[in-house]
C-alpha cells in the first residue's frame, strides 16, 4: 500500500475516532472555558506507575503540552509486542536526544496486575530503552480507562475482551496542537518518526 494511503487510512480510522470525541466533548461544554479544559476533561487524569516506580498523572504529567507517542503492550506478550518495542527502540534512535525533551513515548501495560513497576523496568532494560520513554502501570480500572479514551477498542466484545487485540498500534497526538493519529507499530521506524513529527511540536503552539 502506497505511503500515502496508508498514512491517511490509519489517521482517518484512528485518530479521528479520538478526534471526534474530543470534540463531541466540547459541544457538549459550550462555556467550559479555555481549549485545555476540554482536553483535561476528555484525558483521565489517573495516577499511574513508571517503571521507575514514579508516581505520575496520565493528563497533567504525561500528556499536558506535548507531543507523545502511545502503545499497549504486556512484558509477558509472545505475539509481537517485542517486535513493536524493539521497533520503537529504532524510531527512539533516530529522534535521537527530542525524546525526553519534547517528545515522550509511553507503553501501557494491559495486564496491570502483572507488570509490576520493577517487571516493567527488566523489560526497559532488556530492549535496551533510552531516557524519554516511560513503561506505565496502574490500577485495572484506570489502564482500561486509559485504553478506552485512546480508542484501543475493538465493537465485538468477545475480541475486545482479549489483550492481544490491543497490541501492534502506535497512538500518537500533540495535546495542545489537538491533532491525533495512528500507525502499525511494525510500520517502517523512518515513517513512524516522520509521522509524528508532522503533528507539529508543542513549540509550534502560540501563546494567549
Amino acid at each position: 500500500m502506497p505511503l500515502v494511503t496508508r498514512r491517511a487510512c490509519f489517521a482517518l480510522a484512528a485518530g479521528g475516532a479520538l478526534a471526534g470525541a474530543l470534540l463531541a466533548r466540547r459541544a457538549t461544554r459550550p462555556n467550559r472555558g479555555r481549549s485545555g479544559s476540554f482536553r483535561s476533561a476528555f484525558f483521565p487524569n489517573v495516577l499511574l506507575s513508571t517503571h521507575e516506580n514514579t508516581a505520575v498523572r496520565f493528563y497533567d504529567d504525561l500528556l499536558k503540552g506535548k507531543l507523545v507517542a502511545i502503545t499497549f503492550m504486556y512484558a509477558t506478550c509472545e505475539g509481537i509486542c517485542p517486535s513493536v518495542t524493539a521497533n520503537l527502540v529504532q524510531v527512539q534512535q533516530i529522534l535521537a536526544d527530542r525524546v525526553g525533551r519534547d517528545i515522550f513515548i509511553y507503553s501501557i501495560t494491559l495486564k496491570p496486575t502483572e507488570d509490576t513497576p520493577a517487571v516493567l523496568k527488566q523489560y526497559a532494560q532488556m530492549h535496551g530503552v533510552g531516557p524519554g520513554w516511560f513503561f506505565l502501570t496502574g490500577r485495572p480500572a484506570d489502564t482500561e480507562l486509559i485504553r478506552r479514551r485512546l480508542g484501543a477498542v475493538d465493537l465485538d466484545p468477545a475480541v475486545d475482551a482479549d489483550a492481544s487485540s490491543h497490541i501492534g498500534l502506535i497512538r500518537y497526538g500533540s495535546e495542545p496542537l489537538e491533532r491525533w493519529a495512528a500507525c502499525p507499530g511494525q510500520a517502517k521506524p523512518s515513517w513512524i518518526a516522520r509521522s509524528i513529527l508532522s503533528l507539529g511540536a508543542p513549540g509550534d503552539v502560540q501563546a494567549g
